[in-house]
């Protein structure tokens, strides 16, 4: 049987790699989001996108960057691509995506790849287009440039819990303070103050015309059980429906169960099931 070959894509078929991104809109967002930015160009990308598939019949994409993302991806596509990328050092920190895709791309490269820190197989995708029936809670607002620094040391908490390694070990989190200094120059990056602590914190991470992807979901410890999860998504929610994109997505880790309902209270209903892999 003929193989179909892998081939990086340029700037001339980003068009075809838009439709196919139309049809995953949420699994592909963070993809869709870099390319609306930066185009294909991978100087300007700061990473490849491989696709599969004959010239005039794109089938799937994979994204090469600081994340392995495949998006669409076939059996057939994820033999192509493993059998690409188990010929070249790993540079990415993880792989994320559709399930099916990720375990399957996993099961073929971590013989090459591995170990893995942390495999997460069942990652519920969730999205919503409707304003939730959760009254909103009107203490929380997007944060405004002068508050970063007290932003700052909750996103780190999250993201060291979420991830389990800190942010502050690279580069001392230079890169990692820029990017949350975006999300707020942006707009996208929520908290509720008290005392001029943050207790609650969420962003507008990925960005596309089709949805706005929220990650960073965190309230502080002292806060957990005291019912204010739900009234503060729903802050997040109403606004973003409102002034960012007709939907708001997210993914969750399956064993949080009390995120899952907090997102069930809010509207959010079950679109997918992503996986992640953390090197």
């Amino acid at each position: 049987m003929l193989t179909v070959p892998v081939r990086q894509l340029g700037e001339s078929e980003r068009r075809a790699v838009e439709r196919l991104l139309d049809r995953d809109p949420f699994a592909g967002a963070q993809v869709a989001e870099r390319i609306a930015a930066r185009g294909l160009s991978w100087w300007r990308a700061e990473g490849r996108i491989l696709g599969y598939g004959p010239r005039r019949n794109l089938e799937s994409l994979c994204w090469l960057g600081g994340n392995l993302t495949p998006v669409l991806a076939s059996d057939a596509a994820v033999s192509a691509f493993a059998d690409l990328l188990a010929g070249e050092d790993r540079l990415c920190s993880s792989i994320v995506g559709r399930a099916d895709a990720v375990l399957a791309l996993w099961d073929r490269l971590s013989g090459t790849w591995g170990p893995a820190r942390d495999v997460r197989p069942n990652q519920p995708l969730l999205a919503t287009d409707t304003t939730p029936a959760v009254p909103a809670d009107p203490e929380v607002r997007r944060v405004r440039s002068g508050e970063v620094d007290r932003l700052f040391p909750a996103a780190v908490a999250m993201y060291t819990e979420e991830v389990g390694v800190s942010p502050l070990a690279e580069d001392a989190g230079r890169s990692y303070r820029r990017r949350v200094n975006d999300l707020v120059r942006a707009g996208r990056a929520y908290a509720r103050f008290v005392d001029g602590k943050v207790v609650f914190k969420a962003e507008l991470a990925v960005v596309t015309k089709r949805t706005a992807q929220v990650q960073g979901v965190w309230v502080a410890p002292e806060w957990r059980g005291r019912g204010i999860a739900a009234g503060a998504m729903a802050a997040v929610v109403r606004d973003a429906l409102a002034r960012v994109a007709p939907t708001v997505s997210l993914y969750v880790n399956d064993f949080n169960l009390p995120a899952r309902r907090v997102y069930e209270r809010c509207g959010f209903q079950l679109v997918g099931t992503l996986a992640t892999v953390l090197f």
